[in-house]
């Protein structure tokens, strides 16, 4: 589990590049003190790029595969100062119960980008950042945490 002690912090979050990282994408992510990639990274490239652009915290997709994906966790958690968020591609994998003390849960796999507050949780998808599927908007995500308050929102990307 990473641990950023910072009461502030602007997170990026991107998910299923299967390969693909867009400067579009790169742009839209900022300069964040953390990117997230909630997995289908498609490639060991696209985690060397991010990581030229702040820490990440990257967890395996189902189509990631081989020894670069193999050292990735299926499930990860990240505590920015006093929020905690839970990290994992598909979120019909997910279990509460195993993870009671987040506040955000991050999920890629569906491409579908979506911001939702649930059970005083927050799901957050940030779609991908890949090839388009179907009619599906091409899209990353940006958090922002300020002590205990957290905002996040899509970013679509014109491509």
């Amino acid at each position: 589990m990473e641990n950023i002690n910072q009461k502030k912090a602007n997170v990026g979050v991107i998910s299923d590049t299967h390969g693909l990282l867009r400067p579009e994408a790169i742009r839209a992510l900022g300069k964040p003190d953390l990117i997230v990639h909630a997995g289908d990274i498609g490639s060991a490239q696209v985690l060397e790029t991010l990581r030229g652009l702040a820490p990440v915290v990257a967890v395996r997709g189902n189509n990631d595969v081989g020894g670069w994906a193999d050292a990735l966790p299926e499930v990860d958690e990240v505590q920015i100062g006093e929020v905690r968020l839970c990290v994992i591609h598909n979120i019909k994998e997910w279990k509460r119960g195993e993870h009671s003390s987040v506040q955000i849960v991050i999920s890629g796999h569906s491409h579908r980008p979506s911001v939702e507050h649930k059970n005083g949780l927050l799901f957050l998808n940030p779609g991908s950042a890949g090839p388009r599927r179907f009619t599906l908007p091409v899209a990353t995500a940006k958090i922002r945490i300020v002590g205990k308050k957290v905002t996040a929102r899509i970013v679509e990307l014109r491509v």
